[in-house]
């Protein structure tokens, strides 16, 4: 803030002037860009011409305190639709606070201005990049940049609350930057003051439009990339076919995740298993991915899809106690297993052969349950192991089973299964797997190369 005196609305249709910043260590708020957003002062308030007046104060976040900001639109937003934003401060020793909050495009850190802050009462106002305050109803001028900052008009020993309207069309991620001030009251800008600094990134999302037609399913089969069985087990992953199922496709995201428990519903559309919600994992017009819910029933087992309010009719699929997968990669027309190195890459094709002695990891599902057990539609937490009347066994040909070093659900993972496996000595060539889990043998029939 400039020693030039401030004109802030309040809000209630008068004017107030605010003394000149420096009399009270910028008790109004700072100038434009203190907080320590790209292009902005990255000491936020503890550079010189700011709160401190010296050319660092100490660093920042390290007092004991925080700054943060809560938002109604819990890290997401809708186009042009205003959501409250609350910022707090704390701090161990000082309890009179301001702060500084920008909101930035994604694409343009430093100079794109993401939507309009509006204040929430006579504690706030907008300020403009050229320091002049914005306007009721108006723009900030585009020289030197658009770019907006709400702040306090006065400090307060309370949160701030306001609202930010984002862009009208949906302009990817938003970075929004906020730096707080604690201070001790005494008018000094020295060490005493207190400085925070924290970040978040909303991200769009666009309103729910329900299809007014009634979804209808002509298949489901397990994941086809793990063979494409017809039939399924408990905890397997299902693809479901058919029309009128959304009328958007996405995946989940970690904000659809309550804890380590994935949604049962996704943009409104579900999934029942006899009349068991499953987990959603992606959704589409016409196809939709689910992970089968726990359920001891085996034989016919209905399955209906809802979108909004509409159900579709039941389709009948068969549930049996196993139905073991492995993921699978497709080279040169023929199947062969979807390994990996430890590293990561594929390995155990023609494109990339496994060597005898190599620690490989594939990944299936429908193998079952394990100790520990982990419910379907949870992220698994800990390695574990199959049951003791379930044992996983593999072979390379006729190779000799290859003990796995790891067998069981993958940590990290919603029902996919690992296996840490050691390639056997073999001589060169292509060798068809077998794999089981206790006495139930995989349908699959897939090839692993082996290179000396």
């Amino acid at each position: 803030m400039t020693t030039a005196q401030k004109i802030v609305w309040t809000g209630v249709g008068t004017w107030v002037a605010i003394v000149p910043a420096l009399l009270l260590a910028h008790s109004a708020g700072p100038d434009p860009r203190y907080t320590a957003a790209p292009g902005d002062a990255p000491l936020a308030c503890s550079s010189a011409g700011c709160h401190t007046g010296q050319g660092k104060s100490g660093p920042i976040n390290a007092a004991g305190g925080s700054v943060s900001a809560v938002f109604s639109g819990s890290g997401q937003y809708v186009p042009g639709q205003a959501q409250t934003i609350t910022v707090t401060v704390t701090d161990p020793v000082n309890s009179i606070y301001g702060f500084q909050m920008t909101a930035r495009l994604d694409s343009d850190q430093v100079n794109g201005q993401a939507g309009t802050f509006t204040p929430g009462g006579a504690d706030t106002f907008v300020m403009c990049d050229n320091t002049s305050p914005r306007l009721p109803g108006k723009s900030c001028p585009s020289s030197p940049s658009a770019v907006e900052f709400i702040e306090h008009s006065a400090p307060k020993r309370s949160s701030f609350t306001f609202q930010w309207t984002p862009p009208a069309t949906n302009t990817g991620p938003v970075h929004i930057y906020v730096a707080g001030n604690a201070v001790n009251g005494d008018t000094l800008a020295d060490a005493a003051d207190h400085v925070y600094t924290a970040s978040y990134v909303l991200t769009p999302t666009v309103p729910i439009v329900c299809t007014t037609d009634k979804p209808s399913i002509s298949a489901v089969v397990s994941a086809s990339a793990f063979g494409q069985a017809k039939t399924f087990a408990a905890g397997s992953w299902l693809e479901i076919y058919g029309s009128n199922f959304a009328t958007n496709s996405r995946s989940w995201g970690g904000a659809d995740f309550t804890g380590n428990t994935a949604p049962t519903i996704l943009d409104k559309v579900s999934v029942s298993i006899n009349d068991v919600p499953a987990a959603v994992n992606f959704i589409s017009a016409n196809q939709v991915n689910v992970q089968a819910p726990a359920d001891a029933k085996t034989g016919p087992v209905n399955v209906t899809l809802t979108n909004c309010t509409q159900t579709s009719a039941a389709i009948q699929v068969t549930k049996t106690d196993l139905v073991p997968g492995l993921y699978t990669a497709t080279v040169n027309n023929k199947q062969y297993l979807g390994a990996f190195t430890l590293a990561g890459s594929p390995t155990g094709n023609p494109n990339s052969p496994a060597k005898p002695g190599d620690i490989i990891v594939a990944y299936g599902i429908g193998f079952g349950d394990t100790t520990p057990s982990f419910a379907p539609g949870t992220i698994v937490t800990a390695q574990n192991s199959f049951l003791s009347s379930n044992p996983f066994t593999v072979l390379f040909g006729t190779a000799p089973d290859p003990h796995p070093i790891y067998a069981g659900l993958g940590p990290g993972y919603v029902g996919l299964y690992q296996f840490d496996l050691t390639v056997p000595k073999l001589a060169d060539g292509d060798y068809t797997m077998s794999f089981q889990i206790g006495s139930v043998k995989a349908a699959q029939t897939l090839l692993f190369t082996v290179k000396n």
